[in-house]
């Protein structure tokens, strides 16, 4: 059995429908997410500092506190939702459609963002989720953070996979991700950092 871990480094990947309709909103241009959730993130702040008047302090750990938080979800959704696997081929097709056909067709330039009709859904419910239990003077800078952390992911996502970097962090974040997809999918689920595959041991040996 071959090692390879995946079908073709083309830009472009299989159809995944038949439907035109359905088989467009799975593509996504990478810049869409900014024209999408960047005024969410501006309108977030204007009512964290304005008419909730929390403060810039309070706002600002509220925001350090909504990135931290998108952080671990990254590496939970990432590790335990994208690389599940189910056994029945209705799961199979599930599984291929929402991240299977980016480890088969890695540099697909359409399939690199969560399109709108899955990241849209995903906002709203964690919206509603952490508007439930968060008290008014943390959330709005807490959800900006937490959208704001999202938004690094998507994009730097994208980048990984087209950009070459000098950098030394950008440089040490690209061979983090391409190892998960050229060496060893079961590490390195962190995207936009290493930080939980190093405290829950998925991180690559040196």
């Amino acid at each position: 059995m071959s090692n390879r871990q995946y079908v073709s480094n083309s830009q472009e990947s299989v159809p995944m429908f038949k439907n035109s309709l359905l088989e467009k909103l799975s593509k996504v241009h990478f810049s869409v997410p900014l024209f999408i959730y960047i005024p969410v993130i501006a309108y977030c702040c204007w009512a964290a500092l304005v008419p909730v008047n929390a403060g810039v302090v309070i706002w600002l750990l509220s925001v350090l506190a909504g990135i931290f938080i998108w952080s671990l979800t990254e590496y939970i959704m990432h590790r335990f939702v994208f690389h599940f696997e189910p056994e029945s081929a209705w799961g199979k097709k599930l599984h291929f459609m929402f991240h299977g056909v980016h480890h088969d067709y890695p540099n697909d330039r359409l399939r690199l963002v969560l399109p709108p009709s899955v990241s849209i859904p995903l906002a709203l419910g964690f919206w509603f989720l952490y508007k439930s239990f968060i008290p008014e003077v943390y959330f709005y800078g807490f959800y900006a953070g937490f959208i704001g952390g999202y938004l690094f992911y998507d994009i730097s996502h994208y980048a990984l996979h087209h950009f070459n970097f000098k950098a030394k962090f950008w440089k040490k974040l690209k061979k983090h991700h391409m190892q998960h997809h050229y060496a060893d999918a079961t590490k390195g689920y962190g995207v936009s950092s290493n930080f939980w595959d190093k405290i829950f041991g998925s991180d690559f040996q040196k």
